[in-house]
């Protein structure tokens, strides 16, 4: 199989091929996982379309358009004048600064934009501007089409408040709480008291996980109405806050819906979105493992007659909670193509869903274009099938290993998608040399495997995580990878807890079992060996002439997370047999020490490993399994030798807290001389719109500050030291 790897360079073609044809996204066998590829040149929709977001939907947009030969024109910041989607646009128009306040949410910027060019129509996204009904409507008042639902839906589905209301109305179950605002933090403990903990605090015109908190008692409560509006305020401009009873351990199940203007609606089967973090999805898959076809067609039509009740027309999501015993209870409808999580609104989604287009054969981007327009849909409900199984993982720049993901930001010095791998589509809106700042979600990329059954799926997704390579940032890379092949995940058995239950720690990587632990150690030798050997030759020819016959054997000693292993290795050609504790472990393979990825078979079995550093001094980082791991590779003398030099002293953390991602200083609670007590608020960090409360590892006296607010700051960056 190494032998037909697909080389570096020649992926770094693929990628620019990517982009430029602009080809269907779901690279799969089975040709009916293909969405929709076939458009009719008398069908005439829209000559120009400006798309009113960034990254990897915005690039989705602009591929349907490319295909529907549709001209389409991208906005931007400054800071993301090359970006992906700007370069795949047939024109770019600057809309401001990088903050999203002077930029992809500035009105009358993006209003200048549509005249300038003369775009008729505007899609959207996600996010942003997407269930702004200000927006619809002065797009309206323009003769410009919003492709997307009209402003009345979005005002009853838009805003969570109403959408319980309406939902109500419909007879349709939801949540106990509060319909009204809540005023402030007090009003919010009473009505806390009278729903009964849990519960939910969340933004009425939020989304995206944003402005949203867990209360479980009356102190909580208050945090989170602060932090909440605060959020809401940041991300949507709109503070307006709801609470309603936290239903515990549910699963989380969304119904796409798809609607025309002449009165049908469609529903395109459902998506799992149990798996998240911070209210925000990780991992999702279509169709469900949970439901059953009558659970299925309850749900879906439920969801249309929600869709028909508020006139709504385009692509949507409903959502639902769904408890152990299949009962589901209404949350929102998201007018937008993308989905967030627990809350009452119609999700009426400007972004495409690339599982459920994986299953069903339906360009979803090309449905709303036609919606928009006038058409009616082209399918009927018996024509909508469930065909195999695609898996999603949501690739971020975060580090799982902090609160399962806190933003990272940085260049991408090297990256490489998975793209020759089959079954594999990758949606992203970024390429090597990208930027991941502080102003923009972190995401990477949607990262989607589809097969004929969902053991292949999965089977998939684990190969396309291990030839993911991406570098200059930290990734979930780790965190994904771990979710698919853990046994509960596997077994159907998830819920929107499933990340604190499984890892009530917090996650801490791959657990390496004895087997693998020989497998990285043996790994780890022979490339230290294969690196040795390279570096006696040149152009193929051993540097000295007159030098000695080749080394066939060699005893090393390999550190790994503070246990030391002596090893023995002897090669034969490309492949090298270490000794460990008695076992004999078999490793071979090409050995392109210029490749990212670094495919070996190990006793037997193929592993795609990637080498992310190394230095002279026998330090190797290698990532197996999705984890990096660590290790310290030493001839026999100097091993006998580093014993004699000096260890490094770490850091006393609890006397200094570091901020643990780059972010903005909203608030700073203390000054020197201060006493805090254990837990207590020092400063807030605002990171990608999500605000992190810093506290105090110990009770002492505060010596000095060394941020304020509305300061940027880095991760690892200095905030308080203390007594």
């Amino acid at each position: 199989m190494a032998a037909y790897r697909v080389t570096p360079t020649f992926q770094r073609v693929l990628r620019a091929v990517k982009h430029a044809s602009l080809r269907p996204g779901c690279y799969v066998i089975s040709c009916h996982a293909q969405y929709s590829t076939v458009y009719d040149p008398n069908e005439k929709t829209f000559d120009k379309i400006l798309i009113a977001n960034r990254g990897e939907i915005a690039c989705r947009v602009i591929k349907t358009c490319k295909k529907m030969g549709i001209k389409t024109v991208a906005v931007h910041s400054d800071v993301d004048s090359s970006s992906v989607h700007v370069k795949m646009a047939d024109e770019a128009v600057c809309v401001g600064p990088a903050p999203t306040s002077q930029s992809y949410l500035n009105m009358d910027a993006i209003m200048q934009a549509i005249q300038k060019t003369g775009a008729q129509a505007v899609h959207p996204g996600y996010g942003f501007l997407s269930e702004n009904k200000e927006f619809a409507r002065r797009l309206a008042a323009e003769g410009v089409t919003f492709i997307g639902p009209d402003t009345h839906a979005i005002q009853a589905m838009g805003d969570k408040i109403e959408s319980k209301l309406i939902a109500k109305a419909a007879k349709v179950n939801t949540i106990p709480g509060f319909d009204g605002v809540v005023k402030d933090a007090e009003e919010a403990v009473r009505i806390a008291q009278q729903i009964g903990y849990p519960v939910m605090i969340k933004a009425s015109a939020g989304g995206g996980g944003k402005g949203m908190r867990i209360a479980w008692n009356d102190e909580e409560t208050r945090e989170g109405f602060r932090f909440s509006s605060q959020e809401a305020a940041s991300s949507f401009g709109d503070d307006r806050l709801l609470i309603e009873k936290y239903i515990d351990n549910p699963r989380h199940i969304e119904i796409q819906v798809l609607a025309d203007k002449h009165g049908n609606a469609l529903w395109l089967n459902e998506r799992e979105c149990s798996i998240q973090r911070r209210n925000q999805k990780v991992v999702e898959e279509a169709p469900s493992t949970f439901l059953d076809p009558v659970t299925r067609r309850a749900m879906g039509e439920q969801a249309v007659s929600l869709a028909k009740a508020v006139k709504y027309s385009s692509a949507g999501t409903v959502e639902f909670l769904v408890d152990s015993k299949k009962n589901f209870y209404f949350l929102e409808m998201n007018t937008r193509l993308q989905c967030v999580i627990v809350s009452y609104r119609l999700l009426i989604q400007q972004v495409e869903h690339p599982i459920t287009e994986c299953i069903t054969g339906l360009d979803l981007v090309q449905q709303m274009i036609r919606v928009a327009k006038g058409y009616k849909l082209q399918h009927k409900q018996e024509d909508v099938p469930i065909n195999g199984w695609a898996i999603e993982s949501r690739v971020y720049a975060e580090d799982p290993y902090k609160s399962f993901g806190l933003p990272s930001i940085g260049r991408l010095s090297q990256y490489e998608e998975p793209v020759d791998l089959p079954g594999v589509r990758v949606d992203s809106g970024i390429q090597e040399g990208s930027d991941i700042s502080i102003y923009y979600d972190p995401m990477i990329s949607k990262l989607v495997t589809y097969g004929s059954t969902r053991a292949e799926a999965l089977k998939k997704m684990e190969d396309a995580l291990d030839n993911y390579v991406i570098r200059g940032v930290t990734h979930n890379i780790p965190l994904l990878r771990e979710i698919i092949v853990h046994p509960r995940f596997i077994s159907g058995d998830i819920s929107t807890n499933f990340l604190p239950e499984v890892y009530p720690e917090g996650f801490k990587g791959h657990p390496l079992k004895a087997a693998e632990q020989r497998e990285l150690l043996a790994a780890a030798a022979a490339l230290y060996v294969a690196v040795q050997l390279r570096s006696q030759r040149f152009l193929g020819q051993q540097r000295v002439s007159s030098a000695s016959q080749e080394r066939r054997n060699w005893e090393l000693c390999v550190e790994l997370d503070k246990g030391v292993h002596m090893l023995g290795v002897s090669r034969s050609g490309s492949s090298y047999t270490v000794e460990i504790d008695g076992e004999k472990v078999v490793v071979s393979g090409e050995w392109n020490l210029a490749s990212a990825l670094l495919p070996l078979t190990i006793n037997g079995s193929l592993r795609v490993l990637q080498c992310l550093s190394r230095n002279s001094a026998g330090e190797i980082t290698l990532q197996y399994l999705g984890t990096s791991f660590k290790v310290r590779v030493l001839s026999k003398l100097a091993a006998s030798l580093s014993k004699h030099m000096p260890e490094k002293i770490p850091e006393d953390t609890s006397s200094i807290l570091r901020s643990p991602m780059p972010g903005t200083v909203v608030a700073v609670s203390v000054k020197p001389g201060d006493t805090v007590a254990e837990g207590q608020e020092i400063c807030v960090i605002e990171a990608m719109k999500m605000q992190n409360s810093m506290a105090a590892a110990k009770t002492a006296k505060v010596k000095s500050v060394h941020c304020k607010a509305g300061e940027t700051v880095g991760e690892g960056d200095l905030l308080v030291e203390l007594e």
